[in-house]
């Protein structure tokens, strides 16, 4: 039976950079980066636990071995993590000094259970755990990355803009 619940041990979060090294496209070879897609950040277990602290990571477990996440991911972390200062940088030309909005900071199910409903139930479980007051959740996407952007889609995220940054295609995405 698959639990989902917030990261609350460090064993959490350690079991979460794992699976992020499983799925980062250094780890990927060119057809598993097309077919399955991939990560783009790969975070320190500092970063995570500073994250997290802040408003619980949503994991899902399966005998207590996590087997998809999503990670949460508040405004004031918009300077923490060089990759994704551009997209909080977009972000706030979009919603205009609005900060009632949780950044999933990155999204990932394990090879073995994709396909079975835990990316919908991940973002489920993420919207009954919001912090009073938070109303929405924006993420990014490389445009490269065709099957993340399919399962966003698929959940009822909607386009907020694309933006160009480092040389790679991005789609900002909004979910209410």
């Amino acid at each position: 039976m698959i639990r989902y619940i917030q990261a609350s041990t460090i064993n959490h979060l350690e079991q979460i950079l794992l699976l992020q090294q499983h799925n980062l496209p250094k780890n990927l070879t060119d057809e598993e980066k097309e077919c399955e897609g991939f990560l783009t950040v790969e975070h320190s277990l500092e970063i995570l636990k500073e994250m997290n602290d802040e408003c619980g990571h949503i994991v899902a477990l399966e005998n207590e071995k996590v087997i998809g996440y999503a990670l949460c991911m508040l405004p004031k972390f918009a300077e923490s993590i060089e990759v994704l200062k551009p997209m909080f940088h977009e972000i706030n030309k979009v919603v205009k000094g609005k900060d009632n909005y949780m950044v999933m900071g990155q999204i990932c199910v394990a090879k073995s259970h994709r396909g079975h409903g835990i990316f919908r139930q991940l973002y489920k479980t993420m919207k009954e755990k919001l912090p009073y007051g938070f109303d929405t959740i924006i993420t990014e996407v490389d445009a490269k990355n065709r099957r993340s952007m399919n399962a966003h889609l698929t959940v009822g995220f909607t386009e907020l803009k694309k933006y160009c940054s480092d040389g790679k295609d991005w789609v900002l995405i909004i979910l209410k």
